[in-house]
């Protein structure tokens, strides 16, 4: 029988080698960790006949090696074992990849971008769900992509549509994904860790556009404007929140706000203001969202219940609660400079910052300023605390404290709020969550917890 090999143990690489079994491979699960829960999964997949090896790294010299390898998002694509297995011709795929081969026959919208495309992802499904399509969200958000593919086949049932949030890591891995509307948000440096070049990183993005048959690109990001209208289709789409002279290409086949409507095509879609979430860089997403529904023929009062009863998304901005008149938001998501830069930007007043984790490559100036203009105080956590106190003292940034963990910084925000009249603490970190936490959801679920324990 022909071997699979899943390599990582998580809810994605789960999935992909369920989907597998099903298609009548010999499946090998392995992960380089090892622990409790891990050896829970192992005893629950081996019922099912998929082999589980903890503690371990694949290798090709073993007697039976694998037809094809599938790799979770995480797995550096230039692995050594990656290189390797493609040098011996044995097929090496992402997990996104795979559930694309069974969902292909659905239509799909593929977001990517630096920052911005969870919002957008989520908007994007609550409108198409809202028209009444069966259009789940998948990839970086709601489901793994091969859980929905596993859940598809189960149930006999394929999606409309499938609204996939794509990584640089997930379109790297996955050549093939083509859908029908390509959505990019935003471009700014970010995983030169794991890319090396901010080339490399483009193209990747890039990739997933030039597979779409219908183009969506943020015009008022500063790198896609300045790629200008040659970029891409002379179709494509070129959103603006700046009005219709500042839409790139064709204002007729853009989408922009004008007298507070998003216009598209010509057309007013639904007023800005249904729109209940904090912060301009928001509008934005809407605009793309907007016009994504209305490339699938979405009309017009789908669009406007589905915004108007919008929540926001967990862990990007997200109003946890309010204690003693002091507004506690969540905004794990925002693992760079850039989208920290952002959340701080969106608030009102001056707020107590928390910040920190494990720090990324990247330029934090416009970080800083905005530190400088909108931050009364920063507590600062984790592997980053002093290499950002060392960034804020050589910045002339004084009101600064490092206080390592979030449970601490939570009290120590509570307390200095009312000294310095602010009215909002924000978590914000800048960071990649790795340090302490699993991923930024389980780090923002920790903050959540310690201010309602206030």
């Amino acid at each position: 029988m022909k071997t699979a090999h899943v390599i990582g143990l998580g809810k994605s690489g789960i999935a992909a080698a369920r989907l597998l079994k099903g298609d009548g491979w010999n499946v090998v699960i392995s992960d380089r960790a090892f622990n409790e829960t891990l050896q829970q999964q192992q005893a629950e997949l081996a019922a099912e006949g998929i082999e589980v090896k903890l503690n371990y790294s694949l290798n090709l010299e073993d007697e039976d090696s694998p037809k094809i390898i599938v790799v979770s998002p995480g797995v550096p694509w230039d692995a050594p074992i990656l290189i390797q297995a493609r040098e011996r011709s044995i097929e090496t795929i992402g997990e996104m990849e795979l559930a694309w081969r069974v969902l292909n026959s659905s239509a799909w919208v593929g977001i990517t971008g630096t920052n911005g495309k969870t919002t957008t992802t989520a908007l994007i499904a609550a409108i198409f769900q809202a028209a009444g399509f069966n259009a789940p969200s998948c990839g970086n958000i709601g489901y793994a992509a091969c859980e929905l593919a596993l859940k598809a086949r189960n149930q006999g049932i394929k999606p409309d549509w499938v609204i996939g949030e794509l990584s640089s890591y997930q379109i790297e891995s996955s050549a093939s994904v083509a859908p029908k509307i390509g959505v990019w948000t935003t471009f700014t440096p970010d995983h030169l860790s794991r890319h090396q070049t901010l080339e490399r990183y483009f193209e990747i993005k890039a990739h997933l556009l030039k597979q779409s048959e219908h183009q969506i690109f943020n015009g008022d990001d500063e790198y896609l404007s300045n790629l200008g209208a040659s970029f891409g289709h002379p179709s494509a789409c070129w959103t603006s929140v700046n009005g219709k002279d500042y839409v790139i290409g064709n204002p007729e086949l853009g989408a922009y706000i004008e007298a507070g409507w998003v216009v598209f095509g010509g057309e007013q879609v639904v007023e800005v203001s249904a729109l209940r979430m904090v912060g301009k860089h928001n509008y934005q997403n809407l605009l793309m969202a907007v016009a994504a529904a209305k490339l699938a023929g979405i009309d017009n009062r789908a669009i406007a219940l589905a915004i108007t009863n919008f929540p926001g998304v967990p862990h990007r901005l997200e109003h946890i609660c309010t204690w003693q008149g002091i507004d506690f938001i969540n905004d794990s998501k925002a693992t760079n400079y850039d989208a920290a830069e952002v959340g701080l930007t969106a608030i009102e007043g001056k707020a107590i910052l928390i910040a920190g984790g494990e720090a990324k490559a990247g330029d934090d100036s416009s970080w800083i300023k905005a530190i400088q203009a909108k931050a009364a105080a920063v507590l600062l956590i984790g592997n980053a605390a002093s290499q950002f106190a060392k960034r804020l003292q050589q910045e002339g940034y004084t009101h600064y404290q490092i206080v390592e963990t979030i449970d601490r910084a939570v009290i120590k925000a509570a307390e200095l709020a009312p000294q310095y009249s602010s009215s909002v603490v924000l978590l914000s970190p800048a960071c990649a969550s790795f340090d302490q936490y699993q991923n930024f959801e389980q780090r923002g679920d920790h903050f959540r917890q310690s201010c309602l324990a206030l």
